[in-house]
């Protein structure tokens, strides 16, 4: 048995930030009920990651909308508006991500939906919050990513703002209303009662950052500086970042500049015996680093710098890290099948709960095929 048997979710959001919650919430064994618009569905149907096709629709929804019932209503529409009220009276969270104010112009809003179900769970997820210049702003991954400040941490000094390669801002705030809607759940347990719970997209980023954050209040709110080469972490100093060898990379965290140089036989760094050093001369350090590196293949240095416990990586794609056996014990992986048949492989939930992985066989829902089950069950 999953810890959230038996709770019921009505999800009318779309797209990625709420259903990455729903999501969560389905892993951990919630029976997830998404409301889609008929003949159209959730939007992610039909956004597609390098043209993609997976069945018929893309392969973002098909990864992030598994393990879920499709239920169509027109929420607009009288009737089928009635409907969802009803569902909504038997359920525990309902989550959604509508733009501020489109939700109560449907007319379910937190105080109309706490009338019909005090005891309720309501998690809504918003780009930007209900207040100030930007909550009528599109909360879309890359406009968020670019207002939070996280591009200027990303990349080398003299290269421009980078995002990051995921849709982080979605994904984060997704997880945090599902931290979110648990916690809820717990009081609930305790008192009986139903609560709201709000996240947006750009405080989820912002708490991301909370160590450059803090650090850029308590430093005098000196600017970022990225390093010139080899940059993962703009507020630390060499010789932390990605390096180039003779047949792939090297990913170097923390470590004593003289040390790496005695070891690599890299001898113009043991002229760095200062801490301060390794952050101040961290651009000479790491284009030192950099150009000794190549001279030989990446497993050459993992034998030198593994035994001597100095924390550095190979650097992988997929294809390398998939045939892995680092990997393949994880099991990360499972199988999927949607109700026609149609199988495919995605990761699973990351959380074992008593050693034991929380994993589910079904796919994604065919638009609205539990709607005729849910109305004869519910309605």
């Amino acid at each position: 048995m999953k810890p959230l048997q038996d709770i019921l979710v009505i999800d009318l959001s779309q797209y990625l930030s709420g259903p990455c919650c729903t999501l969560k919430l389905a892993d951990l064994g919630a029976r997830v009920i998404k409301i889609e618009r008929p003949k159209i569905g959730d939007s992610c149907r039909s956004m597609y990651v390098s043209n993609l096709n997976m069945n018929g629709e893309s392969s973002i929804f098909r990864a992030i909308n598994r393990n879920k019932e499709s239920f169509c209503a027109d929420l607009k529409n009288y009737s089928d508006k009635k409907k969802i009220l009803k569902l909504i009276t038997k359920a525990d969270v309902l989550v959604h991500n509508f733009r501020p104010g489109v939700i109560k112009r449907l007319g379910l809003d937190y105080d109309a939906v706490k009338v019909l179900n005090p005891s309720i769970i309501y998690g809504e997820i918003s780009g930007y919050g209900k207040e100030g210049p930007w909550k009528k702003k599109p909360g879309q991954d890359l406009l968020v990513q670019a207002l939070s400040g996280v591009t200027m941490l990303s990349g080398n000094a003299n290269k421009g703002p980078v995002p990051l390669g995921l849709a982080m801002a979605d994904m984060l705030s997704g997880g945090h209303l599902a931290q979110g809607i648990l916690a809820g759940l717990v009081q609930k347990g305790k008192s009986g009662k139903g609560c709201k719970v709000s996240v947006n997209m750009l405080e989820s980023m912002l708490d991301l950052q909370f160590e450059t954050v803090t650090t850029y209040y308590h430093d005098g709110g000196q600017p970022t500086q990225r390093t010139e080469s080899n940059n993962a972490h703009a507020y630390l100093g060499a010789p932390y970042g990605i390096y180039q060898t003779a047949d792939g990379y090297l990913a170097l965290a923390m470590g004593a500049i003289p040390q790496l140089g005695e070891l690599l036989q890299c001898f113009d760094l043991l002229v760095y015996q200062e801490v301060s050093s390794w952050y101040d001369q961290r651009d000479k350090i790491k284009q030192t680093l950099a150009d000794h590196l190549k001279t030989e293949t990446t497993e050459h240095w993992l034998s030198i710098l593994e035994p001597a416990d100095i924390w550095c990586a190979d650097v992988m794609d997929w294809e390398r890290l998939f045939e892995h056996d680092g990997f393949k014990v994880l099991q990360m992986l499972q199988t999927v099948k949607m109700s026609d048949g149609y199988k495919y492989q995605t990761t699973r939930c990351p959380i074992k709960i008593d050693g034991r992985l929380l994993t589910s066989e079904k796919g994604s829902p065919a638009l609205g095929e539990d709607t005729d089950k849910i109305e004869d069950e519910f309605l």
